[in-house]
C-alpha cells in the first residue's frame, strides 16, 4: 500500500565515535542547536522544537568500510536559496571542505562529510511547478552548480545565526546490496513509490510525488555486505505522516530500522 501523500523523512539517528567532536561540528559548523545531551546521546534541532538528528556515541566505533551497505548520505533541506547561500558561506568561513556540489534540476546541493566521514547533503528545492518529466519519469541530473550565484543570492549575506527554523531532513540515500532488495523493502514493505529508475545504478523513491525521500544505489558494488556492528553510520530513520504511527520495518542488509511515526 502506498504511503500517504504527506509522508516525509522525520529524523535520522547516527552512531558517532566522539560525541563532543560531533556536537561541535553539527552546532558550530552546520548551525544546529543541541536540545539535550544525556550520557552518550545528543538531540539536535534547527529550532528548539523538532528533533532532526540523534547522535549516539560508541567509543569503540570504527569507520564504515567503503564497500558496505548503509548510509551514503542524509540530506538537510533548507527552505530557500538564500538559506543555502548562508550555509555555503558558513562552510567557507569555517574552512570546512566540500566533497561536491551539484545542480539536480529539481534542487541545488552541497555535499560534505562530518568528522566521522558520514556523508551529508545540504540542499534547497526548486519550486515543484518547475520540475520536468522525461521519458515518463521525473527529470533529474547532476549538472555543475553555479556556486558563486548561490553565495550571492539576495539574503545569503545576512549574518550567520544558525540554520533556518524551517529546516528539515529532506531525504536519506543508502548503499544497498541490490536495487531489487532495496525496492522490495522500501517500496514493497514500507510503501514508497519509484520516481526515477533510469539513473545508472540507482533508484529514487518517494511519497506524494516528491523527487525522492529515499535514494538507493549499488555504486560500491552489487552485493555489498552490511557494515560491522560497531561501525559509525546510520542507525535508523523515521518516516512521518499524520496517518502513520507505531510501525517498524527492519532492513537486514543495511541494518537500518525504519520507524513510522505520526507528525
Amino acid at each position: 500500500m502506498p504511503l500517504p501523500a504527506d509522508a516525509h523523512i522525520g529524523s535520522v539517528s547516527l552512531t558517532v565515535a566522539d560525541l563532543d567532536r560531533s556536537v561541535s561540528f553539527y552546532r558550530d559548523v552546520l548551525g544546529f542547536q543541541a536540545l539535550s545531551r544525556t550520557g552518550a546521546t545528543a538531540l539536535l534541532s534547527p529550532n528548539s522544537d523538532c528533533v532532526l538528528i540523534e547522535l549516539h556515541e560508541r567509543r569503540d566505533a570504527v569507520p564504515k568500510p567503503r564497500r558496505s551497505a548503509g548510509l551514503f548520505h542524509f540530506a538537510i533541506l533548507v527552505p530557500s536559496r538564500a538559506a543555502l547561500g548562508r550555509s555555503l558561506r558558513r562552510l567557507a568561513g569555517q574552512q570546512w571542505p566540500l566533497s561536491g556540489v551539484a545542480d539536480h534540476l529539481v534542487s541545488e546541493a552541497l555535499y560534505l562529510d562530518d568528522p566521522d566521514g558520514l556523508g551529508i547533503e545540504i540542499y534547497r528545492d526548486r519550486p515543484r511547478e518547475t520540475w520536468r518529466t522525461a521519458n515518463g519519469e521525473l527529470a533529474m541530473a547532476s549538472d555543475p552548480l553555479d556556486v558563486q550565484s548561490v553565495a550571492n543570492e539576495p539574503g545569503a549575506e545576512r549574518p550567520w545565526q544558525g540554520l533556518d527554523a524551517a529546516t528539515v531532513i529532506g531525504h536519506v540515500h543508502l548503499h544497498v546490496p541490490t536495487l531489487e532488495i532495496g525496492e522490495a523493502v522500501y517500496c514493497g514493505e514500507i510503501g514508497f513509490e519509484p520516481v526515477v529508475r533510469s539513473y545508472p545504478g540507482a533508484l529514487f523513491v518517494s511519497a506524494g510525488g516528491y523527487h525522492h525521500h529515499l535514494g538507493m544505489n549499488t555504486w560500491v558494488g552489487v552485493g555489498a555486505p552490511p557494515p560491522p556492528e560497531n561501525a559509525v553510520g546510520l542507525r535508523s530513520f523515521t518516516v512521518a505522516s499524520r496517518a502513520l504511527e507505531g510501525r517498524r520495518v527492519a532492513d537486514a542488509d543495511s541494518r537500518v530500522i525504519v520507524q513510522m511515526v505520526g507528525g
